[in-house]
């Protein structure tokens, strides 16, 4: 492309056909009678020339070059990947949206190789995030209003299968164990809150068990549930801070490795995660078996997703683990503004 500053003087339908605008130009009211971007035909040229000016900024497009509409189209189709749609353009960008309920993925590595590239703009909501179908997960757009044909080409490379994804949500048989120690209006409460979790998912939950304390006791109601077609298992009321809890011996007698013990984040940090051969087993921090958003409500939706979750992507949560009431978007919604007030 070719920048021209073109005077009136000069000016004829035929030179300024075909060129693109850089600027707005407005009438003798002061209203914008083309707008930057525009791609002048001869009729929006003969427009141009009855319109008060003396000099206007335009581009001459030259064999090759995109227009940044074309341009943002093909970029933001290279960018979604399975679970992403490309949806509306509007103010120069293009929307990709979820076309499913589901985790968001973006690969972040990728994302950056392709935004390396001069002129091109794709930007995300966090990774990580649950999203529901429609939801904007990322824009993209050409920065220019004119880019070469060849730098698209190469971030269509770049980007590969996509660098921003909506992994399903699998439905899974879910069984939890809670002390037997509960209130029967404990119960009633953790029972409701726990089903709507695993409803918004699309998943199942078994009867909630309820452990006498001893770790025999544990294992006997954790047993039965993964007999019961368990794909993860949720073990609340623990006393985390106390190896001799019964609900760890229980873990011992039924072989778990544990894989991590506490977390960094709050609140919640003293979620745990143990793998009873190729089931996790979660264990619920005292916060959140009333709470929609703690370090429960991070990890559970990346185990409905088939991610494999261990030491280190629980230790990964550091990074962001102070959950302030800003934080809210990163939860699910599990009921209209559930998370919003309820972090400390």
């Amino acid at each position: 492309m070719k920048a021209i500053a073109q005077r009136r003087a000069e000016a004829t339908v035929d030179l300024l056909a075909g060129r693109v605008l850089c600027h707005d130009v407005r009438d003798a009211a002061g209203k914008v009678a083309l707008g930057k971007g525009a791609i002048l035909d001869a009729a929006g040229a003969r427009t141009l020339l009855g319109l008060p000016w003396d000099e206007v900024h335009v581009l001459a497009v030259e064999p090759g070059d995109l227009h940044e509409e074309d341009a943002g189209r093909r970029l933001a189709s290279a960018a979604a990947g399975d679970g992403v749609e490309v949806k509306g353009y509007t103010g120069g960008q293009w929307t990709l949206t979820a076309t499913r309920r589901g985790l968001l993925r973006v690969d972040v590595p990728r994302l950056a190789e392709v935004n390396a590239h001069g002129g091109i703009a794709v930007f995300t909501v966090f990774d990580g995030q649950p999203v529901e179908r429609g939801e904007t997960v990322a824009k993209a757009k050409v920065t220019p209003l004119v880019i070469a044909g060849d730098t698209v080409r190469s971030v269509e490379k770049a980007a590969g299968a996509g660098a921003v994804t909506v992994a399903p949500f699998r439905p899974t048989v879910v069984g939890a164990v809670a002390r037997e120690s509960l209130e029967p209006r404990q119960r009633a409460r953790f029972e409701a809150a726990l089903k709507q979790k695993i409803d918004w998912f699309g998943s199942s939950l078994l009867e909630i068990r309820f452990a006498r304390a001893s770790a025999r006791g544990v294992a006997d109601e954790l047993r039965p549930l993964r007999d019961g077609g368990a794909g993860v298992l949720i073990v609340a009321g623990a006393s985390a801070l106390d190896p001799l809890d019964p609900v760890f011996g229980g873990l011992t007698l039924l072989g778990t490795r544990m894989e991590r013990h506490g977390t960094p984040a709050h609140p919640g940090s003293l979620l745990w995660l143990a793998r009873w051969d190729d089931v996790p087993v979660l264990g619920m921090p005292t916060c959140g078996m009333f709470s929609q958003a703690t370090t429960f409500d991070l990890v559970l939706p990346r185990l409905l997703a088939g991610e494999r979750v261990g030491n280190r992507e629980i230790a990964g949560l550091g990074h962001g683990g102070l959950l302030s009431r800003e934080m809210a978007y990163r939860f699910p919604p599990y009921r209209a503004d559930a998370a919003r007030g309820e972090l400390e």
